[in-house]
């Protein structure tokens, strides 16, 4: 399955509608982050979006930074800094104390989930840290075509087809009279595979965040 995307504004090339992000609240998102990070630290949002989860983090006394590949998705940043590039080719001069690849990003292709470990690799500092958000484990086996609602916005699971370790996703988002499709392939990570992968890219595996293993942390070799 390709990435797609559909409904009012501007959307990404991986299928993300603007409009329907900068509508999205968090979802515990910031707080898990504060919670694993130093205080007053420096992060480095990869595939920051609207700044979401990056402007909680500011207020809460961290110094942040967004990566975006799309020039509508960063001008809801609200003036924090950020940088237009693919996730995948982005090399800041600095590096930071933490890096966040959030939105279940690592659960890409196997091409694509290097890509983007060696960028969080690149950036990190020497004593850093990574924090990731992924597709829980037990989501492969359980997501089917549901309905749910959350602060207004109703999210509907109209397909999902499993091949092998893929799940091919269509979601659809409803706010008012308003509605956006989004197409989207996931893949299954075992935990030997993510200790490997993150290995091949100088880190190694510290610990996870939540009880689902939705989130966890590596830390550079």
């Amino acid at each position: 399955m390709r990435y797609a995307g559909a409904g009012p504004g501007v959307i990404t090339p991986d299928g993300c509608a603007v409009e329907y992000y900068s509508l999205l609240p968090t979802m515990g998102e910031p707080e898990i982050v504060h919670a694993a990070v130093p205080s007053g630290a420096s992060i480095l949002e990869l595939g920051c979006g609207t700044g979401r989860i990056l402007r909680p983090l500011a207020a809460l006394g961290h110094r942040v930074h967004g990566v975006d590949e799309s020039p509508a998705m960063l001008q809801r940043l609200g003036g924090l800094p950020g940088t237009l590039a693919r996730l995948q080719d982005v090399r800041l001069d600095q590096s930071f104390d933490v890096v966040l690849l959030a939105s279940t990003m690592i659960n890409g292709d196997l091409s694509l989930r290097r890509a983007f470990l060696a960028t969080c690799r690149h950036h990190v500092g020497p004593a850093g840290l990574v924090v990731f958000q992924q597709n829980a484990p037990a989501w492969f086996d359980t997501v089917t075509e549901s309905s749910a609602e959350i602060a207004g916005i109703r999210r509907v699971v109209r397909s999902a087809r499993r091949q092998g370790d893929r799940v091919d996703v269509v979601v659809d988002y409803h706010v008012g009279d308003q509605t956006w499709t989004h197409e989207f392939p996931r893949y299954a990570i075992t935990e030997d595979e993510l200790a490997r992968n993150l290995r091949e890219a100088g880190l190694r595996f510290d610990q996870y965040l939540t009880g689902d293993r939705s989130w966890f942390t590596a830390r550079p070799v």
